[in-house]
């Protein structure tokens, strides 16, 4: 099957992946490996204009990686995770969504500058 999109983690949601039991971390790139193939919202959900998320509940636990796309390769449909939390609520906390939105404008800044090195 094709993919919709490659994904990439930055370090904090590297971090909180490694930080996770085994059955836990794999349960959650299960889930992130299957939203690759099929576009299902109980999977990968828009939160706002530029974030989404990646979803998993197991064992009671609700998680969520934050992440955004990446639209400036012409080669790759990116998605890059930005970090990761256990949710406790219903709605995603609006200090979880400003952090990725953060770590967005960095990540695009960040990239900018090394393509304007080469």
């Amino acid at each position: 099957m094709d993919k919709h999109f490659e994904i990439i983690f930055l370090d904090e949601a590297f971090e909180f992946l490694s930080n996770l039991e085994r059955k836990h971390y794999e349960k959650i790139l299960y889930n992130i490996r299957k939203s690759q193939v099929e576009l299902d919202p109980e999977l990968f959900k828009k939160l706002s204009d530029e974030i989404w998320e990646f979803r998993t509940l197991y064992q009671g636990l609700q998680y969520r990686l934050l992440a955004f796309w990446d639209k400036t390769s012409t080669t790759d449909t990116l998605v890059v995770s930005t970090h990761g939390f256990i949710k406790k609520r219903s709605k995603v906390p609006d200090n979880e969504i400003q952090k990725a939105v953060n770590i967005r404008t960095k990540y695009l800044l960040d990239k900018q500058v090394k393509t304007k090195k080469k």
